[in-house]
């Protein structure tokens, strides 16, 4: 390899075309390949959409898109951090043979690929390029995206926060195995497999939910989380059964958290 390799890490929002940036745009026509990972039957939306944008966004003829099938988390793996290192080791690799069968043909050293919103948050892929450059000299370019949270809130026309009060962001598997976040008023949940919040007690929480936010598909619902929580359990499993897939975030607010002194 002569030239430094490049890899773009490109936020693309939500999967909107309308939300991709300026920069992104740019990132994505200076690219010599981009790489489009497939993860089965049930998501060839989200493929398809990765496709839609850069269709959208795409001027340069000479930019290649390659499919790559996307490996699976071993389920024998019993702990959930080993399970999800080893699938990050094991896409790092078909990312690192790809880079070289295309540098190899000849091909130029701007790689990039496509984020789901954006690359820092709740994101691994800067962990797997990470990865791939223990073997493979590159440097990192990261392209910012618009969020699952940033949608979220404009879609329900809320701050992300209360005045001078703290966020906490965590997943569905942290919200079930520690409950609310001590010291939290307002807690953001990403990554749930469905209803952690069934967990908790619902008594002067209030919840703002959305699936698919800022897509067509969008769905949005809000109340106390007493009644709107069984309403958005029922309602995410129709759309999971509808579409194959579903991408879902929420915000929880519960009164009588005061933000610790400074």
């Amino acid at each position: 390899m002569t030239a430094l390799l490049q890899l773009s890490l490109i936020g693309i929002g939500t999967g909107n075309p309308d939300h991709v940036t300026g920069q992104a745009v740019k990132a994505i026509n200076t690219a010599d390949l981009i790489l489009l990972p497939l993860k089965g039957e049930d998501k060839a939306d989200l493929a398809g959409l990765r496709r839609a944008i850069c269709n959208a966004a795409l001027t340069n003829p000479a930019t290649r898109i390659v499919p790559f099938d996307l490996p699976q988390r071993d389920p024998a793996t019993p702990d959930y951090v080993d399970r999800v290192n080893d699938w990050h080791d094991a896409i790092a690799a078909v990312w690192a043979d790809h880079i070289h069968a295309h540098l190899a043909a000849g091909g130029g050293a701007n790689v990039a690929l496509l984020v789901w919103g954006d690359p820092s948050l709740y994101d691994s892929t800067l962990r797997i390029a990470e990865r791939v450059g223990r073997s493979l000299p590159m440097t990192v370019q990261v392209i910012p995206g618009i969020t699952a949270i940033q949608m979220l809130c404009a879609a329900h026309a809320i701050p992300l926060n209360d005045l001078a009060a703290p966020v906490v962001i965590t997943t569905g598997r942290r919200l079930r195995g520690h409950g609310w976040p001590q010291d939290a008023d307002t807690v953001v949940v990403m990554l749930d497999a469905g209803g952690a919040f069934s967990t908790l007690d619902p008594a002067g929480t209030e919840i703002w939910w959305g699936a698919y936010v800022g897509m067509a598909e969008q769905i949005l619902d809000h109340g106390p989380l007493a009644s709107a929580g069984p309403r958005i359990v029922a309602t995410r499993a129709k759309a999971r059964a509808d579409h194959g897939w579903i991408m879902d975030i929420y915000l929880m607010r519960r009164q009588g958290v005061a933000p610790q002194p400074s």
